[in-house]
This record gives C-alpha cells, structure tokens and sequence, in this order.
C-alpha cells in the first residue's frame, strides 16, 4: 500500500490554477522527487499535503485515510506521522530559543521523561555535539543548522518527511553531506521523503522516483534513472540542460539544448 496517494489534485488560488490534476504515489522507504521551476506548483502540492492550503479538487490520502480536508486537532495530530524541513533553515528556527528548545518543540506537548536524552541523541545523530542544546542558533552555520532541521522534524518519529528546496541555500559540499544524512536516516527509520525541488541533479542522487511539474501540470514522471537519462518531454530535457556543470564546453552544448528545448515548448504552447 502506498504511504502517500494523491489523485487528481486541483488547489486554485484567486487570481490562478496552482495545480491541476496533479497524482503521485510515494510508497513506503522510498523518495519521490517534485521537480519544476519557480511557480510549477510544486511547493503548493507540498503545502497541500500539510493542509496548508485549501485543496479545490482530488485527494490526499495517508496509509489510505483521506486528509485531504483535516482540520483542527485532526490534522494537528498528523505531525507525528508528517514532518517538514524547508528552504532556509536561518529562517527556520527562533533567535531566542536555544537549540534543545527548538529540537523539543515537536514533543513539548508530550513531555517525556526522556526528552533531553532524546534531544542529545538526536543531535549527535545528525552529526552534533549534544553541548549544542545550549547554544542559539546565530552560533551554527547554514549546513550546521539544517542538520539541527533534520533533527527536530526527526522527533516524533515521522513516517513522512517533506523536504521543500531543503539543501538548495546550501554550498555543494554541504549539499552532498545533507543528502548523505539524509539517505542513512532513511535506511535506519525506514522513512519516504516527498522531496521538492528545482534541481534535477540532486533527484539523481536521493530519488527513486521522480515527478515534473510544469504550470501546475505533470508533464513526466517515472523513475530517476529512466527521466535523468532518457527524458521525454522538453520541459524535463530543459531542466537537465540547466544543471550546471564544470566542463565550459559541456556548459555550453547545454545552454543550445535549453534554447533548443524552450523553442519547442514555445511552440507546444502556440
């Protein structure tokens, strides 16, 4: 059975249609990767999976119950089986707080017994000395940060994880490192990651599947592999073309295939 079912989603806001149509599957220790430029909607399906947004049409479903339209106490309580970790982890967390405070909050209903020795355990899980609980969050970096991230959507133990742009703030070598905690995460608590994105070469590297958004619209979906490496739809092989690379003139063979590839959206729209 699927963790996460979305079918035939439709969130319009006053002014436009976010999402269209819009269905995906993300089945249990896997991750799915949400690709698309700016405006794709696909921070808008991430927010409608957290009831962040009214849904006009289709469904969510978790583990088959439908969530689509929780509200209150029903949907406060999905945050033990649903976490989040954003964009820009400085805008993440309260400058007054320390960080044992912020990791804890998930729990702060609960309280358990155990929760310092939780928070420790966490923290040094994500790669963190425990004496960071004591400490703010102007005292850790943006790597640094996004790990103490990780770690308090980690707390109550999710079963789904959605990352919104998680490592695009990040350098490339803090990028890789993230990724890489965040896969043996994935291998020790058996978590699924709805994974959104602009950034096709970092799907390569965490995704199993792989969904592009375009207006709204899914325009190809599969796995990694088969859309990294064998693209349909131009939109996708514009995408691919735009990830930057080190060779100047595979750099630019990549700047005529956007071209080429826009051209032909262009065209597909006309």
């Amino acid at each position: 059975m699927s963790l996460l079912e979305i079918e035939r989603l439709g969130v319009h806001y006053r002014d436009h249609q976010a999402l269209i149509d819009v269905s995906l599957r993300v089945m249990p220790n896997t991750t799915v990767g949400l690709v698309g430029e700016s405006g794709s909607g696909k921070t808008t399906l991430g927010k409608a999976v957290l009831g962040l947004v009214p849904v006009s049409s289709g469904s969510v479903r978790l583990s088959g119950q439908d969530i689509t339209h929780l509200r209150g106490r029903a949907r406060r309580q999905l945050s033990a089986q649903i976490q989040v970790v954003f964009q820009n982890p400085y805008l993440s967390f309260n400058p007054g707080r320390t960080i044992g405070q912020a990791v804890a909050e998930p729990l702060t209903r609960e309280r358990p017994a155990d929760l310092g020795e939780r928070v420790g355990a966490m923290l040094e899980r994500v790669g963190l000395d425990r004496s960071a609980a004591d400490r703010y969050p102007a005292q850790f970096s943006g790597g640094q940060l996004q790990r103490i991230a990780i770690a308090r959507a980690l707390m109550p133990r999710p079963r789904l994880l959605i990352c919104d742009e998680a490592v695009s703030a990040l350098d490339l070598s803090v990028q890789a490192h993230v990724l890489n905690l965040l896969a043996d995460l994935q291998a020790e608590h058996g978590l699924s990651y709805l994974f959104v994105t602009h950034d096709l070469a970092v799907v390569r590297h965490i995704a199993d599947e792989v969904v592009v958004l375009r207006r709204g619209r899914v325009v190809e979906s599969g796995p990694v592999a088969q859309v990294c490496d064998t693209p349909n739809h131009p939109y996708t092989r514009a995408l691919l073309a735009a990830a930057p690379v080190a060779d100047p003139a595979e750099q630019a063979r990549r700047r005529a295939l956007r071209r080429a590839s826009r051209s032909v959206q262009e065209g597909l729209v006309s």
